[in-house]
Formats: C-alpha cells, structure tokens, sequence
C-alpha cells in the first residue's frame, strides 16, 4: 500500500485520491447521467495518475458500489434505485473505472456510499498508517464528492490538500470553478414569498 521504495522521499507522504472515475459518472455512452466534463477530464486524469505512479505516490481509487436495492445509498438517491436505475451498482457496467484506467499492484480501492471518502471508511486509517500527509486529489463531482472529501482532509489535519483543477469536474464550469453568483440583500431571502 505504500509508496514504492527507493521512489524518492519528496513524494513519500503524498497519496493521489482519483474520485468516482466511474463509467456511469463519465462515460456517456454508458450512463444517461454521465458528465460530459467528466470525459473531458479524463485524458488529464490519466496522464495525473501516470505521473503520480513515476513519482511513487500511493494512488488511492475511490469508487461508489452500491447494493442494488439502494439500501445504502443517500436517502435522497434511494428512489432511483428501485425503479432499477441507480448509479455505480456493484457488479454493473456502469461501476467500472473509465476506459483507459487501471487498479495496479500498489494501489488501493476503497468503497464509499456517500460525497466524502473519508465518511464512514477506513481511508483516514488506510492513509496514516501509510505515512501520507499530503493529499491530491482528482475526479469527480466537484461540488459534491471532491469538497466534501476536501473538507474532511482539512478537518482530519492533512498538511497540504491540493486539487489539480483541469484534472476534477462539475456538471457546469461555473460550479466547478465556484462562480457563485451572491446578492447582498439578505431581505430577498428573508422576505416571505407573496401569494
């Protein structure tokens, strides 16, 4: 699980998370819900990976695998997996890594149910005891599953958590790019809608 020995120790600490690179969130020609972003990234993604593999950084592939039934997806999800249509289902097609990328010796998968890949996993666990302390990240969706393993990173005390932005996506380039659009009036929010 470590790092390669002899690698280099600059890179030692360093673990790349790849998020939900998953036919069903990236491949249109597999899902209906796949990102066209998600494609796009995925040549960037590859060639991250490649050079996190020269560089012996331990590559970490977080994936979503759900039961079929959706029992342990978000209950905000559950409804889509009993008409049989839910996303990343163990086993299926659409859980599979994208073409062109690949699990090697060294390497760790690691299951999540939920946006974060530290929520309810060993992967803080998988990493500390590995010696990481810095973490880059890549994959998507970027204002779901990436911010939230982000936000977990930071809050389980990661030295340096870094997002390799050309390499993560959104549905919108402007939500991946966090081009908020925000109004000063607080009153327009507060105000009670007319009827």
């Amino acid at each position: 699980m470590a790092p390669v020995a002899g690698s280099g120790d600059e890179w030692s600490e360093t673990a790349m998370l790849v998020i939900d690179m998953q036919k069903d969130f990236v491949d249109p020609a597999t899902s209906s819900a796949a990102l066209l972003a998600g494609e796009a990234i995925l040549p960037t993604v590859t060639a991250a990976v490649a050079v996190a593999r020269q560089r012996g950084i331990f590559i970490v592939w977080v994936v979503r695998e759900h039961d079929p039934s959706g029992r342990d997806v978000e209950l905000f999800r559950r409804h889509f997996y009993s008409s049989g249509k839910g996303l990343g289902v163990e086993g299926s097609k659409g859980a599979e890594l994208a073409d062109g990328l690949t699990i090697k010796d060294g390497d760790y998968k690691l299951v999540k149910t939920r946006f974060s890949a530290f929520f309810a996993t060993h992967l803080d666990s998988v990493l500390k005891t590995s010696g990481i302390k810095n973490l880059v990240i890549v994959g998507v969706q970027t204002p779901n599953c990436i911010r939230q393993t982000v936000f977990d990173a930071v809050a389980l005390d990661y030295d340096k958590v870094a997002v390799i932005i050309d390499a993560t996506a959104a549905a919108k380039p402007e939500i991946h790019l966090c081009k908020y659009t925000f109004h000063t009036s607080p009153s327009k929010y507060l105000s009670r809608p007319k009827i």
